[in-house]
């Protein structure tokens, strides 16, 4: 057996819930006005796109400090399609690695997004079983 997460999500009343995390920091979940929300809190499948590349984002960050990499600006690009039937989920999704900077090593910077893809990044792997994965890498110079 593996370590348990174990989050509580309390009702908040109307479409709005808070949700706790290890971190001890709370997040606020709603719904949009045009489901009935006021839209005061993240998105569910949105959140999912931040937890994609948040989890991918810490591995390529750490082997960045690790393989002492110069890098000026890193963002990743999630781009989701979701299915037009209920209940609606992601088939699809891109997700795309953007490196600025004037001293790039691109194979360094490739071999640590390849890492985080192929092997440490659980969130990837959970995606991979219900979603198509586009990976691109974009250097800007």
């Amino acid at each position: 057996m593996g370590a348990t997460n174990h989050i509580t999500t309390k009702w908040l009343g109307n479409m709005a819930f808070e949700s706790n995390n290890p971190s001890g920091l709370n997040l606020t979940i709603d719904a949009g006005p045009d489901d009935g929300g006021e839209g005061k809190g993240y998105r569910p499948k949105a959140l999912m796109l931040s937890s994609l590349a948040g989890c991918s984002g810490l591995d390529v960050a750490s082997l960045i400090k690790k393989m002492k990499l110069n890098v000026d600006e890193f963002r990743i690009e999630t781009i989701a399609n979701l299915t037009d039937e209920h209940p609606k989920y992601y088939d699809s999704v891109t997700i795309e690695y953007h490196f600025q900077g004037s001293n790039l090593d691109e194979k360094k910077l490739q071999r640590a997004v390849d890492l985080s893809v192929e092997k440490y990044c659980g969130v990837m792997e959970m995606f991979r079983q219900f979603a198509e994965l586009d990976i691109k890498t974009v250097f800007h110079k």
